[in-house]
């Protein structure tokens, strides 16, 4: 995952301590009803389309921006389906973060998927009765942007 250069100023100044960033998180569906997805270069698995938004930047272009420059597709946000506190990640390097991620659907509306930058290895659409193995985060992002009901976040029953 590429660092954006706001955060390596950052670290230049408070080392490896804990920042709290915003992210988001794009749930993208197309009109045969598919999902888009990712296989990132850092893991080797796949993911939803996400990123972390830059300074001054609202998090539905963010996820809009997120999406086109990892898969080449163009979408719009429709709504917010979660905002959500994530668990601190500690990096290889000891870089400690933690995000605010703000998870969004959004609807295709242009582009072919394909990979667009170093952070994938593959993008496609799937069905949703043949995802691949994605992990609960994904998993659980998805069935929240399907439902049409208000939702809330319990962090006793999701992970």
């Amino acid at each position: 995952m590429a660092i954006p250069e706001f955060i390596r100023t950052l670290r230049t100044s408070v080392g490896h301590q804990l920042l709290w960033l915003p992210g988001v998180t794009a749930i993208v569906f197309d009109d045969q009803g598919r999902v888009l997805l990712g296989r990132r270069s850092d893991t080797g698995r796949w993911s939803v389309i996400g990123g972390i938004t830059e300074p001054g930047e609202q998090p539905a272009a963010c996820a809009v921006r997120e999406v086109f420059e990892e898969t080449a597709v163009h979408c719009v946000a429709e709504r917010v389906v979660l905002v959500q506190a994530l668990e601190p990640t500690t990096y290889a390097n000891g870089d400690v973060c933690q995000y605010m991620d703000i998870t969004f659907r959004c609807r295709a509306v242009g582009g072919e998927a394909q990979v667009n930058d170093d952070e994938s290895l593959e993008v496609g659409w799937f069905e949703l009765d043949s995802l691949p193995d994605l992990n609960e985060f994904g998993l659980f992002r998805i069935k929240q942007a399907l439902s049409e009901a208000p939702t809330w976040f319990d962090p006793t029953t999701a992970g």
